[in-house]
């Protein structure tokens, strides 16, 4: 970990573009296994004679049908909520930069300066000169997803939505991003936590970055990593909630 440096997320890590291709890998992996498991389910389906809906050897036509919009349960929205709060203090961190305050020592246009050391594009820095920082967008879709995946207006899209009003929502459409958000997220916050947790018990040194000190270096850390290991978990057991909740079901024609 010597040598890393605070890029736009506020968290220790290395040059930006080797993060976001460390990140692209693991989203491709996602993908990789999500499109192996469901070809793997598909193949046994078809070579089986079972329906690839439900399982079950049909010896008539069926009618596939989802089941009626319902929330999660009680303890996945709870985590749910409590995965969507893990922001709350990145974002109030975020937002104190973007609007030219200090935060950790660091001052929002000690963070530009950063940015701009880092390789970021004209449009993240541009948006950051705006008082607008895109993280903290990310942040705010990623809760939108995450209550979407526990509520009913996750199933069928809600009134704001004008014509789309009343149709159901494509499974795959919340559930894409959230496996691929749940398989980089949750690895990455959680290794970034325990390396936190042995930084703050000494049992390991920490480079401060660019911050003052070592504990600034911590600090951001906690507020950045600690939000992408309780949100990328709270989402998986969210999507999860939403697949099974979601899943067609057959019947017998007649």
């Amino acid at each position: 970990m010597t040598g890393s440096t605070v890029v736009s997320a506020g968290v220790w890590t290395g040059r930006r573009n080797r993060r976001l291709l460390v990140l692209a890998n693991r989203a491709l992996a996602a993908i990789g296994v999500v499109a192996l498991v469901a070809t793997t389910l598909s193949y046994r389906s078809a070579t089986s004679g079972a329906c690839p809906r439900c399982g079950a050897v049909h010896t008539s036509s069926t009618l596939r049908s989802r089941p009626e919009p319902a929330p999660a349960p009680r303890r996945v929205r709870v985590l749910a909520y409590v995965g969507a709060a893990a922001f709350l203090p990145y974002a109030v961190m975020k937002t104190i930069w973007v609007l030219g305050g200090t935060f950790a020592g660091i001052t929002g246009e000690d963070m530009v300066a950063m940015h701009e050391r880092n390789g970021a594009s004209e449009l993240w820095l541009t948006l950051d000169r705006w008082g607008i920082d895109p993280t903290a967008l990310l942040a705010a879709l990623g809760v939108f997803l995450i209550l979407g995946l526990v509520q009913p207006w996750g199933q069928v899209f809600p009134r704001w939505t004008l014509a789309l009003h009343g149709r159901r929502v494509p499974r795959w459409l919340p559930l894409t991003p959230a496996v691929i958000g749940a398989a980089t997220l949750a690895p990455y916050g959680a290794f970034g936590v325990v390396y936190a947790a042995l930084g703050t018990a000494g049992a390991i040194p920490i480079s401060r970055g660019d911050f003052s000190t070592a504990g600034d270096a911590l600090l951001v850390t906690w507020f950045g990593l600690g939000a992408f290991a309780m949100y990328g978990l709270a989402l998986a057991l969210a999507a999860w909630s939403y697949w099974r909740r979601t899943q067609p079901t057959c019947t017998a024609a007649g």
